[in-house]
């Protein structure tokens, strides 16, 4: 992001932005609620492997990595674990991950998070909130990208990205 993006970015730090499409490997796996202490320990192992067999591959990733859920009934969520790679979508099914194309999202409030994903909550409640007081509604699965990844979860930086449209007539 330049000085000149910054200066346009809204005080409350949310933004909308065009999602480009992107070919991602992935694995997949059920988490019992959309809560932190929910998600962490389905999602986290996913990526662990995910990176492994991709690594045995030789597949290497063409983006930062990036997570999106949906509703699998009685409260629980499909956790979707991503990462973007330039190959085709054919020729890896030994390999026991799926090549998805995630489409592109016209319109998208975006906020950045900055540390643990087990605080993110309140960043997610901020969004939430803006898009519902800007006139829009959700239209569609969140997804969450992770800018800046490293061992101290506190030094994490995730933008959380809603698919959004505009409410009424």
């Amino acid at each position: 992001m330049t000085i000149e993006d910054e200066a346009r970015a809204p005080a409350d730090g949310v933004v909308i932005k065009r999602l480009a499409p992107v070919r991602v490997a992935e694995l997949t796996g059920v988490a019992a609620g959309y809560e932190p202490e929910a998600i962490t320990p389905a999602i986290q192992p996913l990526y662990q492997d995910l990176w492994q067999r991709l690594a045995g591959a030789g597949i290497s990733e063409s983006g930062p990595a990036l997570a999106y859920y949906e509703e699998a009934g009685d409260g629980a969520v499909v956790v979707h674990a991503a990462v973007p790679v330039a190959t085709g979508p054919d020729g890896h099914s030994g390999l026991g991950v799926s090549i998805v194309d995630l489409a592109e999202v016209e319109s998208a409030a975006a906020i950045i998070h900055h540390g643990s994903m087990d605080d993110v909550l309140p960043t997610g409640q901020a969004l939430a909130r803006w898009i519902d007081a800007n006139g829009y509604r959700s239209a569609g699965y969140a997804r969450e990208i992770t800018l800046n990844w490293s061992c101290d979860p506190e030094q994490w930086v995730t933008e959380l990205q809603q698919p959004i449209d505009k409410t009424g007539g």
